[in-house]
């Protein structure tokens, strides 16, 4: 199948022995309840088989929603599974699964790698001298300027071993903007804002974060970088999106040749979503 038959939000690429595999969240089970993940193989970045599913929820399994964002990472000669779960009676928080394949299956490895008591989305897994990061959105529901927060990481990817830090608030781009359905859809007032789909890469002697939020003209990706090409910088925000308008929660990767590639999901229209590929290119 090409992209454009693939209906999925929140793309995740993962290059393994010349193979590319793609992940993300099945836009019919986005808003409701969900009960598991799915990969594609290819090897190249337009004709795709699957999807292969490699996650199924147990019976009994607590998870029954909010599927979300699963990113894949080969890890000590196993692959972990980086996502979101949620059900009626919890808050949303990151969890890790893990199998001896790409195409899985997947099994439940970690408990809850965020607070109990913080809705946390989108986590993404930053490897750096030895210290592993887990970026993640700390929710509008619990803080509506949306934080961007990360933790560090036991070696073996089971539990946090340092409490939450706060990279940088949604209202510091200046191109993000409040969600205009706030009200509506949530019953908040006032200015509420939203991070998702954190990627964290290097190029250039600098660490680059994309992330997603609502723009001028809607769902939209930024840019921004760290002062000091740690992850304990002050984050550096550009003025502009670089992805303005209808599509968002993408990630940057290396393709066979060694171009940095970008994958998001567009339109941003429920059940329309398909993977879109871009060449990446930062100062």
């Amino acid at each position: 199948m090409k992209n454009s038959d693939i209906v999925i939000r929140d793309p995740f690429v993962l290059l393994s022995d010349g193979t590319y595999y793609l992940y993300g969240t099945r836009s019919k089970t986005t808003w409701g309840p969900a009960d598991g993940f799915d990969v594609y193989k290819g090897t190249d970045l337009e004709n795709w088989e699957g999807p292969i599913e490699i996650f199924h929820r147990p019976e009994g399994f607590w998870a029954d929603r909010c599927y979300w964002a699963p990113e894949c990472i080969e890890y000590k000669g196993a692959f972990y599974l980086i996502t979101t779960l949620g059900a009626k009676d919890r808050k949303k928080g990151i969890y890790i699964l893990r199998s001896d394949s790409p195409e899985g299956p997947f099994t439940m490895y970690s408990g809850r790698l965020t607070p109990e008591d913080w809705t946390c989305i989108d986590g993404t897994v930053y490897i750096h001298e030895g210290h592993i990061y887990l970026v993640f959105s700390h929710s509008f529901e619990d803080t509506p300027d949306g934080d961007m927060d990360y933790v560090e990481l036991s070696e073996d990817l089971t539990g946090a071993i340092t409490p939450p830090k706060t990279l940088f608030k949604a209202p510091e781009a200046k191109w993000a903007h409040p969600v205009p359905f706030a009200k509506a859809e949530f019953g908040m007032d006032g200015d509420v804002y939203f991070t998702d789909g954190p990627f964290l890469f290097e190029m250039n002697d600098k660490l680059w974060m994309t992330w997603s939020s609502w723009g001028t003209n809607g769902y939209a990706v930024g840019l921004a970088y760290s002062d000091n090409g740690r992850i304990d910088g002050r984050w550096i925000q550009t003025e502009q999106p670089f992805f303005p308008e209808n599509g968002g929660h993408g990630m940057a990767f290396r393709d066979k040749e060694g171009n940095l590639k970008y994958t998001l999901h567009y339109p941003n229209d429920f059940y329309k979503e398909h993977p879109v590929f871009m060449n990446l290119v930062v100062d």
